[in-house]
């Protein structure tokens, strides 16, 4: 009788030694499925990564997100400046048909600082989403000051054209973290087509830039060619916050004596500021 009990007693510990097994296995399945579940909600907080665009084309991920390619930022400089200054007196051409085509533009009117309305181009005005919100505004007023109205003029013999010519464009130089600032130099000409009499104006300005994250536009398939235009000038994550006039002097890198005016004691006041 007492060996038949002793007999049993090792599956009972069988037994307890499964149960304590299964229960151990849950828990390390539990805390597994906890471990993922909050990595993938940081992946969902976390921000897409920046690519840096090289001079060849090509895109590298960036560990740091507030790296820019100086030459992305040269090529980022000019294409926003002129896309501004280029005043055709046509809409920006974004389809095939409208470059056989081109359609008049008519303007958009903003507010100057005299509180009366003025216009800019189309163009001008999609370029100034690749400046700061709090710049904008501002910005557009003075350009709707410098557009002169036979721009939109009809009238062949009144009409006029105006075209940025940048002669050099500075090497960015950090001046804070994910800040740049940017010297370029270039001459703003305005013809009258008929005749073809030039107007040149220097244009030498100091252009401050900083990193920026980007949003791709919702819902594309039905965004508009304007819309599409602005999300584009944001897509390299970058953005003019101030511009300033630029003093040619022998070595650029001078100008970092006085960054808050750079020109000494001359005048700015024909300058962009804030």
């Amino acid at each position: 009788m007492t060996n038949l009990l002793n007999q049993k007693k090792p599956k009972g510990n069988i037994l307890n030694t499964f149960a304590i097994a299964t229960f151990s296995l849950h828990l390390l399945v539990l805390f597994l499925f906890v471990f993922q579940g909050l990595n993938i909600r940081q992946l969902n907080l976390r921000k897409p990564p920046n690519f840096v665009q090289m001079i060849d084309g090509e895109t590298l991920s960036a560990t740091d997100d507030l790296a820019r390619d100086p030459e992305a930022i040269r090529q980022f400089i000019s294409k926003t400046m002129t896309s501004m200054f280029n005043w055709s007196g046509t809409l920006p051409i974004q389809t095939i048909e409208a470059a056989a085509k081109p359609q008049p533009d008519p303007g958009i009117p903003v507010k100057t600082l005299q509180g009366g309305n003025q216009k800019v181009t189309t163009s001008s005005w999609v370029a100034s989403f690749a400046i700061s919100e709090d710049f904008r505004k501002g910005f557009l007023s003075a350009i709707a000051q410098m557009t002169p109205s036979e721009v939109f003029s009809n009238n062949p013999s009144q009409a006029i054209s105006a075209e940025l010519i940048i002669k050099r464009i500075y090497p960015p130089e950090k001046i804070a973290p994910g800040k740049w600032r940017v010297g370029m130099v270039a001459d703003l000409i305005q013809k009258k087509r008929t005749d073809d009499r030039r107007t040149i104006t220097p244009f030498n300005k100091d252009l401050l830039v900083r990193a920026v994250d980007y949003y791709p536009y919702p819902l594309p398939e039905i965004s508009t060619n304007i819309q599409k235009a602005i999300y584009s000038n944001r897509a390299q994550k970058l953005e003019i916050y101030e511009i300033r006039n630029l003093c040619l002097i022998d070595n650029y890198s001078n100008l970092n004596q006085d960054q808050s005016n750079p020109c000494g004691n001359r005048s700015t006041s024909d300058s962009f500021l804030r």
